[in-house]
């Protein structure tokens, strides 16, 4: 099976009278553990002392090697499973069976203060790529014998452990069945990126739209296991994810949770108008000054006609390449190292932008319109909804040229439809908007005092209301 794996460890020792073989991976097991821990009790002899072969397993499962964790296996694939994951294995000659003692490597990246996510007031500590270090970072904060962890292997080819949590007695059965479901027929070659877990647990993949909340906090992860939700990890990601993910939770954080209830309310309203700005703004401007110049008061529209006078090109075309230019800059500065990215940017947002402007390529009101358009979208928290959005505005900008403001209309409301058509594990992606109690619609802008129960959905049905 190991046949030309330069990092495959076997020995043959004696173990009193007996010979038996120790197998593991190194790199994934750590040779001093296996020395000390294992082949050194089993070399001094009176460990197995009057055993057999056919019992010598059994003696050591009952004691005498210092490992925390052994599993008895009677099958070749058990064995080969716990070696690719970090175990030991002892072998007997005649036995017919091999104990697996856990000896993992301690090499490890380290917890680290979150990257990608900026915490305000919260916790500074963010998951690794590390399976058991980030399940231990949830069992910390939330100290509760009803806490479940499941574990799952995908990946034809990568075997790739995958832990469902959830609050057992409170999380919906519901949910936590189609959740364990899906994983358990997770039918990819390797769980690698986070787009093998997104695709297939997301009800419907080919939107856009992301349908799974992603995470690189604890402190998120636990909150929203708290309202309800079922948290998926990942062995070699230091991503946590959440389902059921509906619209309105994407423009939330735990910072709304961690400031007064007047702030998370008031900051949580000017995302969710930020978004709206990001998205409607260029559709908005190329639909007016085509079609309905008569809705721009006199004196903009007087200034917007000197400016526009020695601009050669029309007003549409404009928004276009200045948005595709804002997108090329950003996609820039994501790609090239931290230090030449910033620099791209400043250089490609204030040089760029400026020298277009002077020599008359594009009228300024363009370059103000994307600018606020762009800066709007950036307070989306979430990058994968950000990235749906930016989407969004280009569709909107070429139905608003094609139609003015009944094409962008038209094509908000198809947006606004195909979103009504979706489900995150049976809960619908519009929550709370759909429903007719107005309390809970209110939700997804006003954050309420924190007290029992205050910030979880009627939608997640949860079986009791406080843990």
């Amino acid at each position: 099976m190991f046949s030309g794996c330069a990092d495959f460890a076997q020995r043959e020792i004696k173990a009193g009278e007996l010979t038996a073989f120790v197998f593991f991976i190194d790199g994934l097991t750590g040779g001093e553990t296996v020395a000390r821990e294992i082949i050194k009790p089993l070399s001094e002899g009176r460990l197995l002392s009057g055993a057999t072969a056919k019992t010598a397993p059994e003696k050591l499962m009952e004691g005498g090697v210092f490992a925390a964790s052994a599993n008895l296996r009677d099958t070749l694939g058990e064995t080969l499973s716990d070696i690719l994951s970090g175990f030991c294995a002892v072998v007997f000659e005649g036995s017919g069976r091999a104990v697996c003692f856990e000896a993992r490597s301690p090499d490890k990246r380290s917890v680290e203060a979150p990257k990608e996510e900026k915490v305000v007031k919260g916790s500074k500590d963010a998951f690794v790529e590390t399976l058991r270090t980030n399940t231990a970072l949830v069992r910390r904060k939330l100290r509760n014998e009803n806490l479940k962890i499941m574990e799952f292997t995908a990946g034809s080819g990568s075997h790739t452990l995958i832990a469902l949590i959830y609050i057992d007695g409170f999380t919906s059965p519901q949910i936590v069945a189609e959740a364990s479901e899906r994983l358990s027929n997770m039918e990819v070659e390797g769980v690698i990126t986070a787009a093998a877990v997104e695709e297939c647990l997301a009800d419907q993949p080919k939107t856009p739209f992301p349908q799974l909340i992603t995470t690189e906090r604890p402190d998120k992860f636990c909150l929203n296991l708290l309202e309800g939700r079922v948290g998926v990890i990942a062995d070699g990601m230091p991503l946590g994810y959440l389902a059921p993910g509906t619209f309105a939770q994407f423009f939330k954080v735990p910072e709304d949770s961690a400031n007064h209830f007047i702030v998370g309310t008031a900051l949580t309203a000017l995302r969710c108008a930020a978004m709206l700005l990001s998205l409607l703004l260029p559709s908005l401007f190329a639909a007016v000054s085509m079609y309905h110049q008569e809705m721009i008061p006199a004196k903009l529209l007087q200034s917007m006609i000197t400016a526009k006078q020695s601009v050669p090109f029309s007003s549409p075309a404009e928004v276009l390449v200045m948005l595709l230019s804002f997108e090329l800059l950003q996609e820039a500065g994501l790609q090239l190292p931290n230090p030449v990215g910033e620099t791209v940017s400043i250089i490609g947002g204030l040089i760029v932008g400026q020298s277009a402007v002077e020599a008359r390529i594009v009228s300024p009101v363009v370059v103000i319109i994307v600018a606020l358009s762009g800066v709007a979208g950036y307070t989306t928290p979430d990058q994968d909804m950000a990235s749906a959005m930016r989407l969004c505005r280009f569709l909107l900008v070429f139905a608003a040229i094609a139609g003015g403001v009944f094409g962008m209309m038209t094509g908000l409301a198809l947006l606004l439809y195909h979103l009504c058509t979706l489900e995150s594990f049976g809960v619908p992606y519009l929550t709370p908007f759909v429903g007719t109690d107005v309390r809970e619609m209110l939700r997804a802008v006003v954050r309420p005092p924190i007290r029992r129960g205050s910030l979880r959905e009627k939608a997640l049905k949860t079986r009791r209301r406080w843990i």
